[in-house]
């Protein structure tokens, strides 16, 4: 069993991998040997999240993951735990799997107690309510429906902790996203809810860390219950672990390098208009504040609309230049923080000549309404150009022609989608920013919390994408590295910095060039 952290990069499988993987398993064991084991891995947890309670409330549904959850009840039962079993496939028992059954026999023999209602007073749960097979095999009954709802919402505003078996009821094990509305009634848990913990069965699944899931699952652990995935079953995504978000810092760099060991990034943006009333340098500033931090060599910042900065007090290492001085051929350009509507003007120009581009805000609303720039965007994989797009689930719904609910409900396909239709490198930004590029296993990004909701982080994020690529990354490489330490950053932040609220300056300054 292993408590997931991000440490370690690890294999992300959805339900269909799980099914084949758990279906190939199955068949060289004998029969109910995943269940069990399920069951047992799960009360062993149980036991060593909550030793000391008195009452743990196991819910069970009427399929596989009710199965397990009786597994569980049996074991917590004969340790000598008082448990209280609610089991909906009591109401249509006929339906109700052949391994599940068996569980339900066991557990019967052993004296396990089954009530109708939730025992009063519990102090810990155990979710074994629906599994990854909820929306295949969904409740016939409206009585069941209507249980369903009621331990659900009990499970949901529980102020006692409670242990999800294999994903949160209601949550879809692909996306992170609800099953419906109905059974979920908010995607982020009520404010005095218990501790949340999920075993994640088998596999560790993608919608966990991503979405909805990362409030609804919170602490993850998972037990491969004894089973290796085969070389041939790729994962369908990967959980960014610091394995492979390292970047070398100048702590291994040579004693003879030079400023332009570490190349240089150019930022264009931070449109400034008086007769708009806009000024948008700030963003602009932090996107180049953040660049320096992060490790690259010379920063130069081109703002648009004549904002007249020739320097930045707080960061005078920035070099300012007119966005025609900018040499697109060797600067990493990190284009749109800021950017308002004067960025349409000199996309043609970024998007035709620029090697090595980041593109993030305005660009990228620019983008979305311009069929040309869309297709001088996709271009540019043909020429060997390495990009960048940044968005968040809005603008990546611009630029898909959808909205953002649409985005939301499933953040892997649409980062994949992204990626495919403009042949470049995606960070879609969110709970669980998801890294995608063509023909490569996408990857979500496990750090970084609600700190991070708050204006300019996004500038910062762009900048510190084009300091990685100016140390040499690959765009895909340089966009996992930046995007997990931009979250560990905030994750350390209450550490380092008691009391003190998290601003976009204060993060662009606190980079370190090591992870």
């Amino acid at each position: 069993m292993l408590a997931v952290t991000p440490a370690l990069s690890l294999p992300l499988h959805g339900v269909a991998s799980t099914r084949l993987l758990e279906q190939r398993a199955a068949a060289h064991l004998p029969a109910h040997t995943l269940m069990q084991r399920a069951g047992l891995a799960s009360a062993r947890l149980a036991l060593a999240l909550a030793p000391h309670a008195q009452c743990i409330w196991i819910a069970c549904g009427p399929g596989n993951n009710g199965g397990d959850g009786l597994e569980a009840a049996r074991h917590l039962h004969l340790w000598g735990k008082t448990v209280g079993v609610t089991w909906l496939g009591a109401q249509n028992e006929a339906r109700v799997p052949t391994d599940a059954l068996a569980s339900l026999a066991r557990a019967r023999a052993a004296g396990v107690p089954f009530a109708g209602t939730p025992p009063a007073g519990f102090d810990f749960a155990i979710d074994a309510l629906l599994g990854i097979g909820a929306v295949r095999r969904p409740l016939a009954a409206r009585g069941q429906t209507d249980l369903l709802g009621q331990w659900l919402a009990l499970l949901q505003a529980s102020v006692q902790p409670v242990l999800a078996m294999d994903i949160p009821s209601g949550l879809d094990a692909d996306t992170g996203a609800p099953l419906a509305p109905e059974l979920i009634a908010s995607r982020a848990l009520p404010a005095r809810a218990g501790t949340r913990f999920t075993l994640s069965l088998l596999t560790l699944k993608p919608g966990l860390f991503t979405a909805a899931g990362r409030d609804l699952a919170g602490q993850v652990w998972w037990d491969d219950l004894g089973v290796t995935p085969e070389p041939a079953l790729a994962p369908d995504a990967w959980l960014l672990g610091r394995d492979r978000a390292e970047s070398h810092g100048r702590d291994q760099a040579a004693h003879t390098s030079h400023k332009g060991s570490f190349g240089d990034v150019a930022i264009l943006g931070g449109q400034s208009s008086p007769q708009a009333a806009t000024h948008m340098s700030g963003a602009a500033l932090l996107a180049g504040r953040a660049a320096l931090h992060a490790g690259a060599g010379r920063v130069f910042v081109a703002l648009l609309g004549g904002a007249g900065l020739t320097v930045d007090p707080q960061q005078p290492e920035l070099m300012f230049r007119s966005p025609d001085a900018l040499d697109l051929k060797t600067q990493v350009l990190v284009c749109g923080c800021g950017g308002g509507d004067a960025v349409a003007a000199v996309l043609p120009r970024v998007l035709s000549g620029a090697q090595t581009a980041v593109l993030d805000a305005d660009a990228l609303n620019a983008i979305a309404a311009d069929t040309q720039l869309q297709t001088l965007l996709r271009a540019r994989q043909g020429r060997g150009y390495r990009t960048v797009l940044t968005p968040h689930p809005l603008e990546a719904a611009r630029l898909l022609g959808s909205n953002a609910a649409a985005v939301q409900a499933d953040r892997l396909l649409a980062a994949r989608q992204l990626a495919e239709k403009f042949a470049c490198v995606v960070v879609l930004k969110g709970s669980g920013t998801v890294i995608a590029a063509p023909d490569q296993v996408s990857a979500i990004n496990p750090t970084g919390n609600a700190r991070l909701a708050t204006a300019g982080t996004g500038d910062v994020l762009a900048g510190m994408v084009g300091a990685r690529l100016a140390g040499g990354q690959t765009a895909f490489d340089a966009a996992c590295s930046a995007v997990f330490r931009h979250g560990q950053l905030a994750d350390d932040w209450p550490a380092c910095h008691p009391g003190q609220t998290l601003t976009a300056s204060a993060l662009a300054q606190n980079h370190q060039p090591d992870l």
